[in-house]
């Protein structure tokens, strides 16, 4: 049985999430809401779907997809789990922690699948680093994800619109509480920190540090795991892992009995694969990636960078 399915947000990634939608197995794009008449309609139009008022459109379906502005994340999430309706929110899950509380206990009460867009989780790359990291100890991280000025997301931080995929990434990978953050940033383009550079260290002593821009002057998207069985190092954008481990494939000069193991992989759509997995999880009961309770940790983490960052 299809399920029916809504966009409540029609701006960026509201955007691509109507269009997925429309051709997504197992779903029936019911329509979609934004506060912009025009822009809901341009959209509607490209996705071959009607213009709703909110709560009409949360009473016409069976799921909605929240891709709205972070401050209206909770009210509407908040609606649509009250009418029983499962939840996809983009990330961050909502304002406050306080917030997320409230909804991952609300989706738990009424039974329904709250899924976060912590799209990251759904990827080719992430899947292959995780599958390079097994077994080996982690102490150390360093994440780097910077990007040239773009006039979008400019209504929270860099935290909160793309070091926060990192933060999620380095709490799933390590099983320790987050102990304490440092962190320095600042304003460059708008009223909002536009860089950051946050230090994470969690209570079992790995440590892990940060980087994040949309004021860069070149794109980079780069991750270096390290531990007692060598370091890993993953090249985002040229697709590429390198793995310094006993036993390697290639040998490594003055290092006898280490060497390289070397691994690329080939792209897929990562938010088809998400929208498939919050319809497996809807349509099966069973667990999926980025649920109420990792949004929160990620929103958390995040809001502490933040509160460093003030000072």
């Amino acid at each position: 049985m299809s399920l029916r399915i809504g966009v409540l947000g029609a701006g960026y990634f509201g955007r691509f999430h109507a269009l997925k939608l429309a051709r997504a197995p197992g779903a029936t794009l019911v329509g979609l809401h934004d506060a912009d008449p025009a822009r809901a309609a341009q959209v509607a139009g490209e996705a071959g779907c009607p213009t709703l008022g909110a709560q009409e459109l949360i009473a016409a379906c069976d799921a909605v997809v929240i891709a709205t502005p972070t401050r209206f994340h909770a009210p509407l999430a908040t609606s649509a789990l009250e009418a029983g309706r499962h939840v996809f929110v983009e990330k961050p899950i909502a304002a406050t922690t306080a917030e997320a509380d409230a909804l991952v206990a609300l989706a738990a009460a009424r039974g329904r699948v709250l899924m976060v867009g912590h799209i990251e989780r759904h990827s080719a790359a992430i899947r292959t680093l995780r599958t390079s990291l097994s077994g080996r100890r982690l102490q150390a991280i360093e994440a780097v994800r910077v990007a040239p000025f773009r006039p979008r997301s400019l209504d929270v931080s860099v935290v909160l619109d793309l070091m926060i995929h990192d933060l999620d990434l380095i709490l799933s990978l390590v099983p320790a509480p987050l102990a304490e953050v440092r962190a320095v940033g600042g304003r460059v383009a708008s009223d909002h920190p536009d860089w950051a550079v946050a230090q994470l260290r969690f209570a079992d002593g790995t440590q892990a540090q940060v980087t994040a821009s949309r004021v860069a002057v070149s794109l980079e998207r780069r991750l270096r795991a390290m531990g007692p069985e060598g370091e890993l190092r993953v090249d985002f954008l040229a697709r590429s892992l390198e793995a310094l481990a006993p036993g390697g494939a290639v040998p490594v000069e003055h290092m006898p009995g280490w060497g390289l193991d070397r691994h690329s992989w080939t792209d897929h759509d990562s938010l088809e694969a998400q929208h498939a997995a919050f319809i497996a999880a809807i349509q099966g009961g069973g667990a999926h990636e980025a649920d109420g309770a990792a949004g929160r940790a990620a929103l958390d983490a995040a809001l502490r960078v933040e509160a460093s960052l003030a000072g």
